[in-house]
């Protein structure tokens, strides 16, 4: 084949390949953010909800949940944090949490990358029990930091309704 030809045919499957990419509907998202000399990150999918109800009924009340899509939401911070008044080592995590009707459980994992329906079980590096808070309807699921200061801040998950504040202080 002649190499003006061969480039005619690339030019032409060319569109072909592109569109045969899936596009995600839950889009990959990432929150980072320094607390005094810590650098704090969350690597998630954002999952959509499309006007459904959530918590108790897409996300079951008491059974483990991964807020994000596709894979575990991943929590990386490179020192120390005390959050909600327990350790969490500098290290990188699989994010969970158990929501119940006004506390969730977040849980973080020493399992990552993890599949988000595949909790593993004896992984647990900490557990913490937060309060759920009502707030204004969040269509995408997001993460976000309402408060920093020199050496402690709150991470947010939102979605829906429900937001669930994470307070922490970095451990110098």
């Amino acid at each position: 084949m002649r190499p003006g030809a061969l480039l005619a045919v690339l030019i032409l499957l060319l569109p072909t390949a592109l569109n045969a990419q899936e596009i995600r509907k839950s889009q990959l998202a990432s929150v980072s953010q320094m607390v005094g000399t810590a650098r704090i990150e969350i690597v998630y999918r954002r999952p959509v909800a499309h006007g459904r109800d959530l918590f108790g009924a897409l996300v079951p009340w008491g059974h483990i949940w991964s807020p994000g899509s596709d894979s575990a939401a991943v929590f990386t911070t490179t020192k120390d944090l005390d959050l909600a008044g327990a350790r969490l080592p500098a290290g990188r995590y699989s994010l969970w949490m158990i929501p119940d009707k006004d506390f969730f459980t977040l849980i973080f994992n020493s399992v990552t990358p993890a599949f988000h329906l595949r909790y593993t079980e004896g992984k647990d590096v900490l557990r913490v029990r937060l309060k759920a808070h009502a707030g204004n309807q969040m269509e995408t699921l997001a993460f976000y930091f309402p408060f920093v200061d020199a050496d402690a801040a709150v991470l947010a998950m939102h979605w829906g309704r429900t937001v669930v504040l994470m307070p922490f202080r970095a451990k110098q």
